[in-house]
């Protein structure tokens, strides 16, 4: 038996770079317009194209009722930049030691480090106040982009999953990458 400490609601994790906060129903229409983004779309298994205003309220709605559980499965944070969401964060699918990380950032953003910083600064959280020893990321094989934040925040790539994922009529391959502690 592992002594995990409980799943919480995400805390304010401030940085020179970004702050990563819980979502606010205020966000719904910088969330809209950030992740409505074909790109963006493509590389996330559940996001929609074209994302609507509506959608964004779904997902606030969702993020709001998982944090009121008593034993959270997930946490979510938003990634504010100049006082903006313009991303997110997520350690999901919380069983005993591991959980799943997920995370997506607005196009303006990439290829400024951020999204690493952004996701060493999850798993730091994961790790202490969360109890975790292992967190793990799945992404499509075509994504390379992901797979280099992944590996310069201490990811490592543990191998191939053949048609493991359904995104709209189409069987995808993705890769898994973990961090342990």
């Amino acid at each position: 038996m592992t002594n995990l400490k409980p799943a919480i609601k995400p805390r304010v994790i401030k940085t020179r770079h970004f702050t990563l906060r819980p979502y606010r129903e205020s966000d719904a229409s910088s969330i809209a317009a950030h992740i409505n983004d074909k790109t963006i779309a493509r590389n996330l298994l559940s996001v929609p194209h074209p994302y609507r205003l509506a959608d964004a309220y779904d997902w606030l709605r969702k993020v709001r009722n998982a944090a009121r559980r008593k034993n959270p499965t997930w946490v979510n944070f938003a990634i504010e930049i100049d006082g903006e969401a313009v991303g997110g964060i997520g350690i999901f699918k919380i069983e005993g030691h591991k959980a799943e990380i997920g995370y997506w950032l607005a196009r303006p953003y990439w290829g400024r480090g951020i999204m690493t910083l952004v996701v060493r600064e999850i798993a730091g959280f994961a790790f202490v106040e969360l109890g975790l020893r292992r967190i793990y990321a799945h992404v499509f094989t075509f994504n390379r982009a992901s797979m280099r934040v992944l590996e310069k925040a201490g990811f490592k790539l543990e191998g191939k999953l053949a048609k493991n994922v359904k995104k709209g009529d189409r069987f995808l391959d993705e890769y898994i990458f973990a961090r342990v502690r």
